[in-house]
């Protein structure tokens, strides 16, 4: 008995091949997405608010806190702070 495999078991002959386009379904499931969201969801609110938290998280740092922050933005950890 041959343990070895041929060439043979490897080859997938072209009617074997699957192919599936995803782009309708993606289409779909980002349009139910958006409307899962509702009417009442505001994009530029929601980027503000997110802007507003991460100001509000990094102020008021200890000079060990601001150092050690400081650090993490010079090493592209945590993005730079807009505060000035």
């Amino acid at each position: 008995m041959n343990d070895r495999n041929t060439t043979d078991d490897h080859i997938t002959e072209p009617s074997e091949i699957f192919e599936f386009d995803l782009t309708t379904h993606e289409a779909r499931r980002r349009a139910e997405v958006v409307a899962a969201l509702g009417d009442t969801w505001d994009p530029l609110t929601v980027m503000e608010d997110e802007a507003a938290a991460h100001r509000l998280l990094y102020s008021d740092l200890d000079a060990d806190q601001q150092a050690t922050y400081d650090m993490l933005v010079a090493a592209n950890v945590l993005p730079a702070s807009e505060q000035g």
